[in-house]
């Protein structure tokens, strides 16, 4: 079976050809251990050093050389619309606030689907739309980006804001140095 070792970012593969796609939510996008299926159906064991950050036209690079080119597959997203980019920002504010993955884009922000936070932004957003698209959220200043030496995911002191997210903030045991 075929074993995934390295996550290669779009522009560090662009001179090899890719031998098959696979097409992951982002679940399976995070993994780095595990199992996945390709496009063509060959089962590809993932041993990859975490943390992992696949996005659309990444690649797997397999132990033989081989690469397998990554692409987001379609989730069921609430897509957010707003009259001014002021207020398009404030809900980007409200939903980071809550540590809510969001896909940003120039007049629009995209999120899982979930009722609760539907209704949150039904008072706040010009038109609330569910789509089917890939999704490929925003890192984050405390996330993995490929290549960088610095890894780390919300490692830093949360008491630096209130909100109410289901856990309490004076039992975090993790920290992030400044």
């Amino acid at each position: 079976m075929p074993r995934a070792i390295k996550v290669l970012a779009a522009g560090q593969h662009r001179d090899r050809s890719r031998i098959d796609t696979l097409i992951l939510p982002l679940d399976q996008r995070r993994a780095h251990r595990g199992f996945v299926f390709t496009a063509k159906g060959t089962c590809i064991e993932l041993d990859l050093e975490p943390p992992v950050w696949m996005r659309t036209d990444d690649a797997l690079l397999l132990e033989d050389g081989s690469l397998i080119e990554v692409v987001a597959e379609a989730e069921p997203l609430l897509e957010v619309r707003a009259t001014d980019l002021t207020t398009l920002a404030r809900i980007a504010w409200m939903l980071g606030d809550r540590h809510i993955p969001v896909q940003i884009f120039a007049n629009r922000l995209r999120l899982r689907r979930d009722p609760t936070i539907q209704a949150l932004l039904a008072d706040v957003a010009t038109k609330l739309t569910e789509v089917e698209a890939p999704f490929d959220p925003e890192g984050g200043a405390y996330s993995a980006i490929p290549g960088d030496d610095h890894h780390h995911r919300d490692h830093h002191d949360h008491d630096h804001h209130d909100h109410d997210d289901g856990h309490a903030h004076g039992e975090h045991k993790q920290h992030h140095n400044h």
